[in-house]
């Protein structure tokens, strides 16, 4: 694992000296400078030489929207954008995403002082992951629906599981999805208001519907579940049709919702089954998919090369729990090809 040198950039005194000081205190983690603003930050990028940059969105003169965007064309470079969670501020996050950004963390500005510890502490891990990411091989995201091609239900259900880097393979992965897709349960570990402005944007730009998960909400073809609620796990229950439920529970492989409970009620459930493992930190999803992959459904894995970053298919894999490791565009191809009656 790359040790992670990062520039921290924003225009408030306190805030660079919050955020380094809490950076500085994660191992494996060094704050090589700070700057105020993105004419700063470009002087120093080359002589400072950072693998990784926290950047504010806002800030006086360039944005930080415009300096990611400069960034990403001229010397592409991890990025974690530091923003607010207003309705703006998720727009203007999803934005980052799709220019590059690996990550989008919100400053805990009206945090109490324990839910601010808890928020800012999650910061470390990013930055470490995000000096250890694939950015400079990362492509565009497709969002926009592709050329439907003819597609049956053969009642095979599908689920996917991302955290990191998600927004982005997700949307190239349902960019493809027909109106009658398989009925989908996505587990996205990411901030909840993030996950609703993304929602929103793929439902109204592709041609199936997507909706946020909902206990009770019934899995039917043409529909497409994403769970993000940090304190409820999504499960599946059988029945005809089968239901999503929302539980209360510990943290299962240091997630919830847990992609490894998801999969493994569908294994349990015995119902015909795709999974794969996306793009993501830690491990959550590798004993479940190993499960699904037991139960004789179709398992797969983003490929390393390709994830944004590569920690959670690379579990999965070194877990036994994938059949088939594919660039994302094929893995798209082939888990519906999976739920397609030929």
């Amino acid at each position: 694992m790359n040790e992670a040198k990062v520039l921290v950039v924003d225009d408030s005194a306190a805030m660079r000296a919050l955020f380094a000081d809490v950076l500085e205190q994660t191992r494996n983690i060094q704050v090589v400078g700070t700057a105020a603003n993105a004419a700063e930050a470009r002087e120093q990028i080359p002589l400072l030489r950072p693998n990784v940059v926290t950047l504010d969105v806002e800030m006086p003169g360039m944005s930080g929207i415009e300096f990611l965007e400069e960034i990403m064309t001229t010397n592409p470079l991890p990025v974690v954008m530091l923003s607010s969670l207003t309705q703006s501020g998720t727009e203007t996050s999803l934005k980052a995403y799709e220019l590059g950004a690996v990550e989008c963390f919100p400053k805990p500005l009206k945090a109490t002082p324990e839910q601010f510890n808890k928020t800012v502490g999650k910061l470390g891990k990013i930055v470490l992951a995000a000096a250890n990411s694939n950015v400079r091989h990362r492509r565009a995201p497709v969002v926009t629906a592709t050329d439907e091609k003819p597609f049956t239900w053969n009642g095979h259900f599908a689920a996917f599981a991302a955290s990191m880097g998600g927004f982005d393979a997700l949307a190239t992965l349902l960019a493809g999805y027909p109106e009658k897709c398989p009925p989908t349960v996505i587990t996205l570990n990411a901030e909840p208001a993030l996950v609703q402005t993304f929602i929103a944007k793929l439902d109204g730009e592709l041609r199936c519907s997507v909706r946020a998960a909902k206990d009770g909400a019934q899995l039917t073809p043409g529909h497409v579940y994403i769970a993000s609620d940090p304190a409820k796990h999504a499960v599946f229950e059988p029945g005809s049709p089968p239901k999503l439920r929302l539980v209360e529970r510990d943290l299962v492989d240091g997630a919830r919702p847990s992609a490894t409970l998801l999969f493994g009620t569908i294994a349990r459930s015995g119902v015909p089954a795709v999974g794969a493992v996306l793009t993501g930190m830690g491990e959550d999803g590798a004993k479940g998919l190993k499960l699904m992959r037991d139960a004789g459904c179709h398992t797969f894995a983003q490929d390393r090369a390709s994830a944004t970053v590569a920690e959670a298919p690379a579990a999965a894999i070194a877990a036994g729990a994938v059949q088939h490791e594919l660039a994302l565009e094929a893995l798209a191809e082939a888990a519906l090809s999976a739920c397609n009656q030929s």
